[in-house]
């Protein structure tokens, strides 16, 4: 029995406990999902790109949201900021090798989204009967 728990408790500690309110992976899965930072990810998916490519690129940011985004990315090590001190200011980003695992992840359910999405709008304007 004790085997068992202690199993359990290995298995807890690895993956968190994201359905505890004070679990500190509950940010990090903030952060991550949001709309902009998994478009970031797709964005980035295959090269480096400056800020306004970027920003072109994800149709619909803001420049102040794309920017709080890739601070965040940043912050978390999903994105490496790259200055170049030269005049003009040049920036690029790029994914970092934790942002091309969590790519990976995403990635499946962009696809999965897109796949389905025909289904899903025709669930919207025909949703279930209420009983």
């Amino acid at each position: 029995m004790q085997k068992n728990s202690l199993i359990s408790l290995r298995d807890k500690l690895q993956r968190g406990e994201l359905l505890n309110s004070d679990c500190p992976s509950r940010e990090v899965l903030k952060r991550l999902t949001s709309r902009w930072s998994l478009l970031v990810l797709l964005a980035l998916e295959e090269r480096t790109l400056r800020f306004g490519e970027l920003r072109r690129k994800i149709g619909g940011v803001s420049e102040r949201m794309l920017a709080q985004t890739l601070r965040f990315m940043e912050e978390d090590g999903f994105v490496e900021r790259i200055d170049y001190e030269v005049i003009p200011p040049h920036v690029e980003y790029r994914l970092s090798p934790l942002g091309h695992e969590a790519r990976d992840r995403v990635t499946g359910l962009a696809d999965w989204i897109e796949t389905n999405l025909q289904q899903i709008i025709a669930n919207r304007s025909h949703p279930a009967a209420k009983e």
